[in-house]
């Protein structure tokens, strides 16, 4: 787990420092705000399309074999495109197509590698691994974006993606000398399990389709309908997109805010920022010490996010805004690390991929629609009315759901029987 660990800071801060320079890189090319959005979304657009196909390949597939061949494709990619940076051969329809082909590559990679790192460790520590990858993640992000500057000042934009090109072939190089702590490869559904998961058309599948079925589990369709059967799962789909819709979207929300009605500027956001992150390195530690959380307990912190949210809208100062925005991250952050947790321990063993194959496409829908809705937001209310209307929004129906299940969950209380009904209770009981 150390290894992968190291090799995962290594893999994020490349990524990182390639997406810094990918924008950087289209902004060169174009002179244009609008292609480089574009170029985010072409990459983005894969795991909305693909994700199911994606987690249906990670169930079927031996895992570390997976992560290996996609952690070298993705390297591939890189040293692709360093080379073309390199000879002055790229323009902005290879660097779409390449865009592109890495989106695809990520819907198996992603949730490959995820699960790879749960089997490093017991069962019970699941939950400490998956804080733990968000710990990996949070800081390689800070690592990659500065070293991002740094590289390209030095050595040129095609040097970040040769460097990054390197970090995919480490950890496709480390892949194979782990060490499983339980069963690695995806494992086929038993007759109980086949039994209680939805199935559609089955009378009307060929007998072929159900032998193939047979052998290597259920299809992407099957996946998608055990994730929309399982309340909890839509339920976290839920606390997330109203979230992600409304709030939680700081790197748009509070570089308007610090830069208008706060008077700041780019040095101040950049401040702003970093205490974001440290905030999110905080969360990440604070939940790799969870270890059952609940759906329930990710809508707590969504709320007590979303209070932040309201008072940072109301910051009076730049000061104060910086003391709300490190609890607002670290909220953030745990209420990220539950949700992964339950993501990838909720589902029964041969589901995990495709589960995580339908969030992948489920995230990637709010990450596309949630920028174009709070800036429509802060065109009509302002950043400041944005900030508090979305907080407030997203309390009162998060708070709202709350209440409601537990209402649901309270116990009813159900009279003694009389003496005389005892008999007729011990017939009853024999009977059933």
């Amino acid at each position: 787990m150390r290894w992968w660990s190291v090799a995962n800071f290594v893999s994020n801060a490349g990524t990182w420092m390639q997406l810094t320079v990918q924008n950087l890189l289209v902004l060169h090319i174009t002179g244009s705000a609008a292609a480089t959005g574009l170029s985010m979304s072409v990459q983005a657009a894969p795991g909305l399309l693909m994700g199911l196909a994606g987690g249906a390949a990670v169930d079927r597939w031996p895992r570390k074999l997976t992560a290996a061949v996609s952690q070298a494709l993705l390297g591939a990619v890189a040293f692709l495109t360093a080379f073309l940076v390199a000879f002055d051969q790229l323009d902005l329809a290879v660097l779409m197509v390449l865009a592109a082909t890495t989106g695809i590559i990520a819907t198996v990679d992603g949730p490959a590698c995820a699960l790879l790192g749960n089997d490093l460790v017991p069962t019970e520590d699941v939950p400490s691994a998956i804080g733990v990858g968000s710990l990996v993640h949070n800081a390689g992000r800070l690592a990659g974006a500065a070293l991002a500057g740094v590289i390209v000042a030095f050595l040129g934009t095609g040097a970040a993606y040769a460097a990054n090109g390197v970090s995919f072939l480490f950890v496709a190089a480390v892949i194979p000398f782990l060490k499983a702590a339980r069963q690695t490869e995806p494992a086929a559904p038993s007759a109980a399990e086949r039994a209680a998961t939805p199935r559609a058309g089955t009378a009307e599948r060929p007998k072929a389709a159900e032998r193939e079925d047979a052998a290597e589990g259920m299809s992407a369709r099957d996946g998608l309908v055990f994730f929309l059967r399982r309340p909890r799962l839509v339920a976290l789909a839920a606390v997330s997109g109203l979230s992600a819709l409304l709030g939680r979207n700081y790197g748009l929300t509070l570089v308007v805010l610090v830069t208008g009605p706060l008077a700041g500027d780019a040095a101040a956001f950049g401040t702003v920022s970093t205490v974001l992150a440290v905030g999110g390195i905080l969360g990440a530690v604070l939940g790799a010490r969870l270890r059952k959380p609940t759906v329930r307990f990710v809508g707590v912190l969504a709320a007590a996010g979303a209070l932040l949210q309201v008072l940072a809208g109301l910051s009076p100062s730049l000061t104060v805004l910086l003391v709300l925005v490190l609890p607002m991250a670290v909220a953030e952050s745990v209420s990220e690390t539950a949700g992964t947790t339950v993501l990838q321990t909720d589902p029964p063993a041969h589901m995990r991929g495709r589960v995580l194959g339908v969030w992948s496409t489920v995230k990637t829908l709010w990450g596309l629609a949630a920028p174009p809705t709070l800036g429509l937001l802060m065109e009509w209310a302002g950043v400041r009315g944005a900030l508090v209307a979305g907080g407030l929004v997203v309390f009162a129906v998060l708070t709202s759901g709350l209440l409601l299940r537990g209402r649901r969950d309270a116990p009813v209380v159900v009279p003694a029987p009389a003496a005389g009904l005892t008999p007729l209770r011990s017939a009853l009981r024999a009977a059933a």
